[in-house]
C-alpha cells in the first residue's frame, strides 16, 4: 500500500525564484558533430540567461538546461519531466538544425500550461538550419491560438562553440525580464491600506481583473490597524532612534522642524515606515499603498495625523538607514492601478526606483517659452530640449523616490543632498508633518506611463511612451515650481514621441509614473504574455522600431493585428 508523504513545517514563507529551462530540438538524422554543437549551443544561452537576467534585489534567476535533444516524443517526454520537477516557469528553445514540430517541440509544450511563456532563440544559420525549425514551429503553434515569441538573431555559421552576438543576446535577455516579471509576480500580493483611492475611479483596486489577468492577489488593511499600531508603539524603538539619526547625518536642517509637536509628528511618521515594512515583510508583499486623504490626515471631525510622505519615499527608494535595498513600488493615495504600474516597471528594469507624479501642469512650448522671455531669459539655452518640446511638471505629495533627486548611480549621501524634507501645507494637511522636496536632474532617460482598465473589455491597457527628464535655469525652474506646489517634488518629464498637445490629452488618470532605463522592447514582452494593450496614440511614433520594439509575434500578424487579438483573448 502507498504512503502519503507528508511535508515539513517550515517557519518562514518564502517565494519562489522563476526558473528557466533552456533545451534544444534536433534532427535525430545529423551527424554526432552537429549534435554536440546544438548541446553546446544550450549551455551558451543558459550561461548568458544566468549572467545577466536579475531579479529587483539583484538576486540571479534559476536557470537549468538540458542535455537531450529533443529530436521526438520520447525525448520531449524525458526533458518535459526534466524541468517539470525543477519547477521551470519559462522555456527557451535553441534550435541549431531542421527539427520536425510536433514530435519535438510542440509535443514538450503540451505538458506546460498554456500561458508557459516560450522563446525560440536561434542564429541565422545555413548549414544546418535552426532558422527553418524556428519559423515553422511558430506558425505552427501561432495557428493553434498560443502565444510564441522567436528571436532570429546571428552568431557563427561554423564551429563547435558558437557565441551569439551581442544583440541576439540581448534580445533574449529582454524578453526573460518580459517572462521574470509575468511568472515571479503571479500569486505575490500587494498591500492596500485604506479603502477608495479619495474616490479616483481611475485608481481602484479592481480586485477580480487584477488577480485573472495580472496574477496579483491585492490585501485590504483598514487604516485603523496602522493607527493602532502607532499609537500602541508597535515597533522598535531604538531602530526609530537609528532613522532619526540617519536623516540628521544626510538632511539635517534641511528637515523643517518648528517646535517639540513637529519632531513628535515626524518620529510618527518614520514610526510609519517601520510598522508598514514589517506589516508587508508578514505578508511576504512586493507593494503597497496608503489612501491617507481624507480620514487619516485631513478630516477634522477625527484626529488627523501626520502625511505619510516620508514613509512612501523610503519604500520606492533603494536605500534606507540600514543601506542598500531593492525599492519596494509604494504608492500615494492608494492608488492601486499606479501600484501595479510602478511594481511591473521595477521587475522589468531590474530593481530600478519608480516615480509617482501627478500629472500636473503640461508646459506647451510657446507657454515655457513666453514665461523665459518675461524673466528676461529670452536667449538663455536657446537649442534646450524644454524650449522645444515642452515638458510635464511632474509632482505629488508622496511616493517619488530619493534616487529621483540625482542621477542614476549616485552615492546614497549625493542623493540626499539634494532632498529637503519642508513642512506639509496646513490646509490640506492638518494633521501636518513632512513632505519631501528635490528637483530631479535632467538627463534621466526611462519610459513614464500608466497603466488602465476598462470594464467593456475587461482588459488593462498600457499608455506610455519613452522620456527623458530636462532641468531649467535656476531661476527659471523656480518660478515653475511655484506655480504648482513648490514643497513637493518635482520631475520635468519630456516624452519622446508624443508631443505636450497630444499628451495632456490622451493621459488616462492625474497620475503617472516613470522608471529610468527601462526598454520598450521588456514592456513589449510582458504586455505580450499578461494580455495588456498598448496604447501609444502619438502621431510621430512608427508602429515598429527596429532595435527598440520587440518583434510582433506571429500570433497577432495572422489574427488581424496586435489590439484584435489581445481583446479576443480577453
Amino acid at each position: 500500500m502507498a504512503d502519503a508523504k507528508r511535508l515539513g513545517a517550515t517557519t518562514k514563507a518564502t517565494s519562489k525564484v522563476p526558473t528557466f529551462g533552456v533545451f534544444a530540438t534536433c534532427d535525430p538524422r545529423v551527424d554526432k558533430e552537429s549534435r554536440q554543437r546544438a548541446v553546446n549551443i544550450i549551455e551558451m544561452a543558459a550561461q548568458v540567461i544566468a549572467n545577466k537576467v536579475r531579479m529587483p534585489d539583484g538576486s540571479p534567476v534559476d536557470v537549468v538546461y538540458s542535455p537531450i535533444l529533443v529530436d521526438g516524443e520520447p525525448q520531449a517526454d524525458m526533458v518535459a519531466r526534466q524541468f517539470r520537477g525543477n519547477g521551470v516557469d519559462a522555456l527557451i528553445c535553441t534550435p541549431d538544425t531542421w527539427a520536425f514540430p510536433q514530435p519535438s517541440l510542440i509535443s514538450l509544450l503540451q505538458r506546460f500550461p498554456d500561458e508557459t511563456p516560450i522563446n525560440l532563440t536561434c542564429g541565422n544559420s545555413g548549414p544546418k538550419p535552426g532558422v527553418v525549425l524556428t519559423h515553422a514551429a511558430a506558425g505552427a503553434i501561432s495557428q493553434y491560438g498560443r502565444l510564441v515569441h522567436i528571436n532570429v538573431g546571428t552568431g557563427p555559421d561554423t564551429g563547435m562553440n558558437p557565441q551569439m552576438t551581442e544583440s541576439t543576446a540581448e534580445d533574449l535577455v529582454d524578453w526573460c525580464y518580459g517572462a521574470m516579471a509575468k511568472v515571479a509576480l503571479k500569486g505575490r500580493r500587494v498591500v492596500i491600506l485604506g479603502h477608495d483611492s479619495m474616490g479616483m475611479e481611475t485608481a481602484l483596486s479592481h480586485i477580480i481583473p487584477t488577480r485573472n489577468i495580472l496574477g496579483l492577489e491585492i490585501t485590504r488593511l483598514d487604516m485603523k490597524l496602522l493607527a493602532d499600531m502607532l499609537n500602541k508603539g508597535a515597533y522598535d524603538q531604538e531602530e526609530l532612534e537609528k532613522l532619526r539619526r540617519w536623516l540628521r547625518r544626510y538632511v539635517g536642517n534641511r528637515i523643517e522642524i518648528r517646535d517639540e509637536r513637529d519632531e513628535q509628528l515626524f518620529r510618527q511618521s518614520l514610526a510609519m515606515y517601520l510598522i508598514v515594512r514589517d506589516l508587508m515583510a508578514d505578508l511576504n508583499a512586493v507593494g503597497g499603498g496608503f489612501m491617507s486623504q481624507l480620514e487619516w490626515g485631513s478630516d477634522l471631525r477625527g484626529l488627523p495625523l501626520p502625511v505619510a510622505d516620508v514613509m512612501e519615499s523610503l519604500f520606492n527608494s533603494t536605500f534606507d538607514h540600514n543601506g542598500r535595498k531593492a525599492p519596494l513600488p509604494f504608492a500615494t493615495e492608494a492608488d492601486a492601478q499606479g501600484l501595479l504600474t510602478m511594481l511591473c516597471f521595477t521587475w522589468l528594469s531590474g530593481g530600478n526606483p519608480p516615480l509617482f507624479m501627478d500629472f500636473r501642469k503640461v508646459w506647451e512650448p510657446w507657454e515655457i517659452n513666453q514665461l523665459a522671455e518675461k524673466l528676461g531669459m529670452a536667449d538663455a539655452e536657446p537649442d534646450a530640449l524644454w524650449r522645444e518640446r515642452g515638458f510635464v511638471d511632474g509632482d505629488n505629495s508622496g511616493s517619488a523616490s530619493f534616487d529621483w533627486a540625482a542621477e542614476p548611480g549616485a552615492s546614497i549621501r549625493n542623493i540626499m543632498a539634494n532632498v529637503s524634507f519642508p513642512q506639509v501645507e496646513d490646509f490640506y494637511f492638518p494633521g501636518g508633518g513632512n513632505s519631501v522636496n528635490f528637483v530631479s536632474p535632467a538627463g534621466i532617460d526611462g519610459i513614464a506611463g500608466r497603466l488602465a482598465y476598462s470594464a467593456m473589455t475587461n482588459i488593462f491597457s498600457m499608455i506610455w511612451d519613452e522620456a527623458t527628464t530636462v532641468s531649467l535655469p535656476e531661476e527659471l525652474s523656480e518660478v515653475v515650481c511655484q506655480t504648482t506646489t513648490p514643497t513637493w517634488p518635482h520631475t520635468f518629464v519630456v516624452p519622446k514621441y508624443a508631443t505636450m498637445g497630444e499628451y495632456k490629452q490622451f493621459a488616462p488618470a492625474n497620475h503617472f509614473h516613470m522608471t529610468w532605463d527601462l526598454k520598450p522592447a521588456r514592456l513589449e514582452y510582458w504586455r505580450d504574455m499578461v494580455n495588456v494593450l498598448s496604447v501609444t496614440p502619438w502621431q510621430a511614433r512608427p508602429a515598429y522600431i527596429e532595435r527598440t520594439d520587440r518583434p510582433m509575434p506571429l500570433l497577432y500578424l495572422i489574427n488581424g493585428g496586435e489590439t484584435a487579438t489581445q481583446l479576443a483573448r480577453a
